[in-house]
């Protein structure tokens, strides 16, 4: 689909025209500048017409801090990627010397420019857009982003500007995998070796993804959607309201995601709070795979794989079904073959197992280890179905459903695990009155 490209300095609104624009709030906003520092991107409709839409971070030129920098290439990238531009300024803030710089930029890059005067909230502020055609980039369009005044005769324009060649299509339908983990454990790092391109920015400073950032790849002829996901703190750890925000764009994305791949680092090991959030994976039936990444930093004399993945199991108690691919972001040593896993899990996930066969096994061992009495009666399961799959669900029909424990219930868990798989995949089981 055509590609708009929103692009300003810091502060203009930009993130706001993106949520408006794609019906969402895909992308942080925040009175603070400098919020958003990766590209976002999202798909909008106008008329029939169907494009997508990248939100960057605020255009800085010549800049000596190092995320300032990343973001002015991060602008360049998407106007090299886009079909049509649309500059962002500040109606309230007038003509600035960084929006000369930005508009100088856009007149050599052959793209087509849509100029957006932003927080045009009232008739003396729409007047005083006028001032911005003296950038010598077209028409100029006064627009409060906040309220949506002024968005149909933008979008009608922007529109009327992107190529018509080439089908809308749909979003992919393929697994969504959503990489998560602690600051600075190599999130990006590992999207982007995937990738082999820099999608996202990557420093040495933890915390430099306050955004969840989609990416549809192609692998070995399937497609699947990447999440790179800003890192997961303590709440009694997140202090700014930007990072508050970020912690719930990533709670977000476990949620809409097929698999999560939580990623530690190998040189600091299973934390608290990696089991915290492979918890909540668990809570929401999303499959789970760990990557254990910056492996090659590990001696792997007093730390072989064997011994640190039964650690980790052991640690993990009774999430100790999800596997761990031992990796590095840096070298790209065996990240493709957490992407195989990763794969499998989905495939696992939506695996549905013979009623006759599943009762042949489960009824069996039920007759191996009898359910313990409840109130000094006997209870027994007849019966077993999966109800669904994607996440697996199993139910059990009994004569007294509320006596089953949770020992029990584990039993027999590990049981369609020992006969019939689910690696890294959650299971559901219920029990229901015969």
């Amino acid at each position: 689909m055509p590609l708009v490209a929103i692009v300003g300095r810091p502060n203009v609104g930009k993130s706001t025209i993106f949520n408006r624009l794609t019906e969402s709030r895909a992308a942080i906003t925040h009175d603070e500048s400098g919020v958003t520092r990766d590209r976002v991107y999202g798909n909008a409709i106008w008329n029939g017409v169907d494009f997508d839409v990248v939100d960057t971070g605020g255009y800085v030129e010549a800049s000596t801090d190092r995320f300032e920098q990343a973001v002015k290439e991060q602008v360049e990238i998407a106007v090299d990627e886009a079909d049509l531009v649309l500059f962002v300024v500040d109606v309230r803030a007038g003509v600035t010397d960084l929006d000369d710089r930005v508009a100088a930029l856009l007149r050599s890059s052959s793209k087509p420019v849509v100029v957006m005067a932003n927080k045009a909230d009232n008739e003396k502020l729409r007047w005083d857009a006028s001032e911005f055609y003296s950038f010598g980039l077209g028409e100029v369009f006064p627009v409060s982003a906040t309220n949506g005044t002024g968005t149909g005769e933008l979008l009608d324009d922007i529109t009327r500007q992107l190529p018509t060649e080439g089908a809308s299509v749909a979003k992919s339908s393929g697994p969504r995998i959503a990489v998560i983990g602690r600051p600075n454990v190599g999130k990006s790092s590992l999207v982007n070796a995937l990738l082999g391109v820099d999608r996202t920015i990557v420093t040495e400073v933890s915390g430099t993804t306050r955004d969840s950032i989609d990416t549809v790849m192609k692998y070995h002829g399937r497609e699947i959607t990447l999440v790179d996901t800003a890192g997961l703190r303590r709440k009694a750890r997140v202090r700014e309201n930007i990072e508050f925000y970020s912690v719930l764009r990533t709670e977000r994305a476990i949620r809409e995601c097929d698999v999560a791949i939580l990623l530690i680092d190998a040189t600091d090991g299973l934390e608290a709070q990696d089991i915290r959030v492979l918890k909540e994976a668990e809570r929401l039936r999303k499959g789970l795979l760990i990557g254990m990444n910056k492996w090659d930093l590990v001696d792997k004399e007093t730390n072989t794989a064997r011994d640190v993945e039964r650690a980790i199991h052991d640690r993990l108690q009774t999430l100790d079904y999800v596997p761990v691919v031992f990796i590095s972001a840096l070298t790209k040593q065996r990240t493709h073959k957490l992407v195989d896993r990763a794969l499998e899990i989905v495939d696992e996930r939506s695996k549905r197992v013979p009623t006759s066969k599943l009762n042949d096994t489960m009824l069996a061992a039920v007759e191996r280890s009898y359910p313990p009495t409840h109130r000094n009666r006997f209870v027994r399961i007849k019966y077993v179905s999966q109800v669904s799959v994607g996440p697996p669900v199993f139910a059990f029909f009994c004569n007294y459903p509320d006596g089953i424990r949770e020992s029990y219930r584990r039993y027999l868990e590990n049981q369609i695990r020992d006969s019939f798989g689910f690696e890294g995949v959650p299971l559901s089981i219920v029990f229901r009155k015969k």
